[in-house]
């Protein structure tokens, strides 16, 4: 029963400019990675795909990805690896600042007790508005 009635949202966001492309739903008990792979979402190999430790094993469906290294039982992370791991989450933290942007819509943050078939609509509906705010905001920034 658990994570039965929740829902779980993967964003496809461009680093650069901050624009949500694309969102998959499932619900709450399917793993982040199987959502990946049930989307079929189709990534030019010249794109660069940073995920987190829930995508481990992305690499044999796009060549050109980054996942954190994970230590084991037996071996710890060796400094090297420590490092990678910081510089991946210093690129990641944007995604998770439009997490955080997202969240400001209490529909998102709080139990969402409507039908989950509207939920869809709902959750495109607010990340166009998010899309919108960031693209005029970046004009602005572009025209001074």
């Amino acid at each position: 029963k658990k994570k039965k009635h929740t829902i779980k949202i993967q964003l496809v966001v461009n680093l650069k400019t901050g624009l949500i492309l694309c969102i998959a739903l499932d619900a709450g008990s399917v793993h982040d990675f199987n959502i990946f792979k049930k989307s079929n979402l189709i990534i030019p190999p010249n794109v660069l795909v940073l995920g987190d430790k829930g995508y481990q094993g992305i690499n044999k469906y796009h060549a050109n990805s980054t996942t954190p290294h994970k230590k084991t039982k037996t071996k710890k992370l060796t400094p090297e690896q420590k490092q990678e791991n910081k510089n991946l989450a210093k690129q990641r933290i944007i995604v998770e600042h439009i997490n955080r942007k997202l969240k400001i819509f209490k529909i998102l943050s709080l139990r969402y007790r409507n039908r989950k078939k509207g939920f869809r609509l709902r959750f495109n509906l607010i990340s166009g508005i998010y899309n919108y705010e960031i693209n005029h905001e970046y004009q602005f920034i572009r025209k001074k």
